[in-house]
């Protein structure tokens, strides 16, 4: 059994993310999420649109995903992969480099991103129509 995970927000879901967590499942035969907490989230200076227990529902109703736990720190996750037994460690392209140190631990894929939409992006769309 390979074992995937990942890790984001995933507020506002779109096609970007369907991709991503399509390709990153393909990998293996589990994919795991970790969703950042309200908290976590604040920590970085975001805001979600819909609460952690919202967005943690809308995760699991996806069928290329098979867990999702909390992310509450960016220090969590060598303690994540070791907990899970992750085999792979899938993030998007824009975040390449940032995560290579965990390649000691589990191998470490950096996936592009769908071209032309972001959480970001059809955030300001909205704005923009109200």
């Amino acid at each position: 059994m390979t074992i995937v995970l990942t890790y984001g927000t995933f507020d506002l879901l779109h096609i970007g993310h369907v991709n991503l967590l399509r390709r990153a499942r393909a990998l293996g035969s589990s994919l795991v999420v970790g969703l950042s907490s309200d908290s976590f989230n604040a920590i970085k200076d975001k805001r979600a649109t819909q609460s952690y227990s919202d967005r943690e529902a809308v995760l699991r109703a996806i069928r290329y995903v098979d867990d999702v736990f909390p992310e509450d720190s960016w220090e969590q996750k060598a303690g994540d992969i070791r907990r899970l037994g992750a085999d792979v460690l899938v993030m998007g392209s824009d975040w390449r480099g940032h995560f290579d140190e965990l390649s000691r631990y589990c191998q470490v894929r950096y996936l592009p991103r769908t071209e032309n939409i972001s959480s970001s992006a059809l955030k300001a769309s909205i704005r923009s129509m109200q």
